[in-house]
């Protein structure tokens, strides 16, 4: 397994172009959707989470292999639109949605994750304002014909998730409290005009333990048994979010998806009641082994016994780091000898501005660093407009950069 999309000399031919730039094969997001895809059941979507990596090029890869999307904005939205994905194939979420977002997820006839009340509220407002019914196949808003909505649900216990980046089951800004979820429904009963028809639980960030995921899955399956029993819901459609993983460094092991796909079909089996679709939202799995990003030395120096080697680019490119304390994979193209342990600084005034600690051959200035997994959560998350530094091109390969 490589960690890293491109070998040296097809990074040294890119970076002559002029660096810093991601660049990103859809080759490779390609074959991890279809091996993905194959190792799970057929009631399974698989739902890309933009967030991971928006560029349209992606999301135009994606779709024709009949990818379903998961939003978080009007943004993504409107890059889904203007690609002319079908609404019925979209997922609109987040803790904090706009009016203009919700009514342009409700006009492209998106699937809408509520996370609250205001959410209903705010829908049912809406409906009754268009005068028309809604479009796409979840409802058409009406009396007779609610609109139809996914519930997030953030659960009490059994949740495990090594960092804490967005699942987990403490304190929440997502969903509704599992211990709130009675209360919850009685207050949701007074709309006519919506109604929750599935649940979406999101616990987990980059798993690489399939037997965890499947953990994780069980309670949100336990969750919407006890909404079906309890509030005599038909749950269409079940979401049990992301955080399949991808290793970032030498001997972590993969994610078994085969694995993952079998427990998958027996708690299918065991959950008779549930008829309806499990959802799952691959980001980082389908996007990150895509990416590399490739940035060269402006400068080195040794400091009270630490060596640094100052990139062109740093958290204005990639954050990562800075969040999880883990590096991207490293290494120096075209270049030989003894490793050194060195820590990878970026160009802004501030002592946050690390990549990481890596063991490269010594670096010295015009050296190219070549990182590996940086298709996923890479620019569109980095703080890129901190003091004002060129943006990096981001290079389109449908195959190695010398095809």
């Amino acid at each position: 397994m490589s960690l890293f999309a491109l070998d040296d000399r097809e990074a040294l031919r890119l970076a002559s172009r002029g660096t810093p730039l991601f660049a990103y094969r859809l080759d490779l997001a390609r074959d991890a959707f279809r091996r993905l895809r194959a190792a799970l059941p057929p009631r399974v979507r698989l739902a890309y989470a933009i967030k991971a990596n928006p560029h349209p090029a992606l999301l135009a890869a994606f779709a024709p292999l009949g990818a379903w999307f998961d939003t978080a904005s009007g943004g993504e939205l409107e890059r889904l639109d203007s690609l002319g994905v079908d609404g019925s194939r979209v997922l609109f979420a987040g803790p904090g949605k706009a009016d203009d977002e919700l009514a342009l997820a409700l006009g492209m006839g998106a699937r809408i994750q509520a996370d609250g009340l205001e959410d209903l509220g705010r829908l049912e407002r809406s409906l009754e304002e268009r005068g028309s019914p809604a479009p796409g196949g979840n409802g058409a808003g009406t009396r007779d014909d609610p609109l139809r909505v996914n519930l997030r649900v953030a659960p009490a216990t059994g949740v495990s998730e090594g960092a804490r980046i967005i699942g987990g089951t403490g304190a929440t800004a997502f969903g509704v409290d599992e211990e709130g979820l009675d209360a919850f429904m009685a207050e949701a009963a007074v709309f006519r005009r919506v109604r929750i028809a599935g649940l979406q639980v999101f616990a987990a960030s980059n798993e690489l333990d399939s037997e965890r995921l499947l953990a994780n899955h069980r309670v949100a399956l336990a969750i919407g048994e006890g909404m079906a029993k309890r509030h005599g819901i038909a749950l269409e459609l079940i979401d049990l979010g992301g955080g399949l993983g991808i290793p970032y460094a030498e001997g972590e092991g993969a994610l078994d998806v085969e694995a993952l796909g079998r427990g998958l079909s027996l708690l299918l089996d065991e959950h008779a009641w549930f008829r309806g679709e499990l959802v799952l939202e691959p980001g980082r799995y389908l996007a990150g082994p895509c990416g590399v990003y490739l940035a060269r030395v402006l400068r080195v120096k040794e400091s009270r016994g630490t060596h640094f080697a100052v990139l062109e680019g740093g958290i204005n490119h990639l954050l990562r780091p800075l969040l999880t304390g883990q590096a991207f994979p490293a290494r120096a193209p075209g270049l030989a000898g003894p490793a050194l342990r060195q820590t990878l600084a970026g160009p802004l005034c501030t002592s946050l501005d690390r990549l990481g600690e890596v063991e490269l051959p010594e670096l010295a200035p015009g050296d190219l660093v070549m990182l590996g997994r940086a298709g996923a959560y890479g620019f569109t998350e980095a703080m890129g407009a901190f003091l004002s530094h060129p943006t990096p091109e981001e290079i389109i390969l449908d195959g190695p950069a010398s095809a």
